[in-house]
């Protein structure tokens, strides 16, 4: 049978949405330049790229909304290049990976880029209609469908009893493993630096300008975090437009809104050794499953399982895993219930120190998994996402 493998991957660094720099950067140029560079990377011809996959939970545009179509215009692939935009919320950019090496593996192409994108500053605003669309339908069958996602980490909180003082700490260890990573230079193989005009408005006479600035690393961590602070902010969550108290999640245990892109170019294996190229692992497999969307940040806990029976492995034969940190306390969850040992979880910060754009995250984290997978000589990895309504996903790994 035919192998998918990754050849190159390249992200930009994570800026915070609204006040950091890619506040006024369009999804499309985010997508674009990781597109560009991936191609750039592994020293192909953008000409050879047959199809280019982009998962975003929120799209930009008016006219057109494929992010994958346009984003591969923006990336300076040819006409020939098709796309495809891919919604599974915060698990696009993997699944769109998971679809790409599909693809190939069945032979309808060889050569694609696949990742994820968002730009929550231009799509998230404050003009944009609290109004929101529900399916009148839908809620016949589940009230809870349209749940905010962090009305469901309060959910999980209590109903599974994982303490404010559990998730905060969780929530320390993740921002001090950033801050070590990133003075180590753990990213710098990954991020590939980006040029963007940031707005800035002053505080006091309101007045906007417009700054120019280099993105070439992340924006979002905090490395003079210490568990004190983290315990002193107040569980506070918005819906609507009413700002109600919480009793677990505040703005230090949960993941930050943040802007970025991320790619991967996924070629047919044998492809990739007649043009002397050294891939950086192999796609494997992929699980999806349902859970309750109440508590919605344990799908890892049904997906995992699924996509480790499938392939005859257990939790011991993963060297590494990145579960996304939506939340602490479902990653808590998560990594307890499924028995994860904790040195080869996230071992290099996630989500709540990073930032986490929606539907770039999944990519961001495969691509980090393979580099550290292969600093750390491990053979496989896992990437596991819980996903909004009630989902989980789990792509499955070699690294070379």
């Amino acid at each position: 049978m035919r192998e998918a493998v990754i050849v190159s991957t390249a992200r930009t660094g994570l800026a915070k949405s609204f006040r950091g720099s890619f506040n006024d950067t369009e999804a499309p140029a985010l997508g674009g330049h990781v597109v560009r560079s991936v191609v750039e990377r592994a020293g192909v011809d953008g000409a050879e790229v047959e199809d280019c996959l982009f998962g975003a939970a929120s799209q930009q545009g008016t006219q057109s909304y494929n992010i994958g179509r346009l984003s591969a215009m923006a990336g300076g692939l040819p006409p020939s290049a098709a796309g495809m935009s891919i919604d599974r919320q915060c698990g696009s950019g993997l699944m769109t990976i998971a679809s790409a090496a599909k693809s190939i593996m069945c032979n309808d192409y060889d050569v694609a880029v696949a990742g994820g994108v968002e730009s929550i500053s231009l799509t998230q605003t404050e003009h944009k209609s609290t109004y929101r669309a529900v399916s009148e339908v839908v809620q016949q069958f589940d009230a809870t469908a349209y749940m905010p996602m962090i009305e469901t980490a309060e959910v999980v909180a209590e109903r599974y009893n994982i303490s404010r003082e559990v998730q905060d700490e969780y929530s320390l260890q993740s921002q001090q493993r950033t801050a070590a990573a990133q003075e180590a230079g753990l990213f710098a193989d990954e991020i590939v630096p980006m040029q963007a005009t940031m707005k800035v408005v002053d505080r006091e006479s309101k007045e906007l300008s417009f700054q120019e600035v280099m993105v070439d690393k992340d924006e979002c961590n905090r490395p003079g975090t210490t568990l004190e602070g983290l315990q002193s902010l107040q569980p506070v969550f918005r819906n609507g437009m009413v700002v109600q108290e919480g009793k677990y999640i505040t703005a230090g245990n949960a993941s930050q809104l943040s802007d970025g892109a991320a790619a991967v170019l996924l070629m047919e294996a044998k492809m990739a050794e007649r043009k002397g190229l050294a891939p950086l692992g192999a796609y494997r497999g992929m699980a999806v499953a349902g859970c309750q969307s109440d508590e919605m940040g344990i799908g890892p806990v049904f997906a995992v399982p699924k996509l480790l029976q499938r392939h005859n492995l257990t939790v011991d034969d993963i060297g590494l895993w990145e579960l996304n940190e939506a939340f602490a306390c479902q990653v808590v969850y998560c990594r307890d219930q499924l028995g994860i040992d904790n040195a080869a979880l996230n071992v290099n910060g996630g989500s709540i120190a990073i930032g986490h754009p929606f539907g770039m995250t999944g990519a961001r984290m495969v691509g980090h998994a393979l580099l550290e997978g292969k600093r750390r000589g491990v053979k496989y990895v896992v990437v596991t996402m819980c996903i909004g309504g009630g989902q989980g996903a789990a792509g499955l790994f070699e690294v070379f």
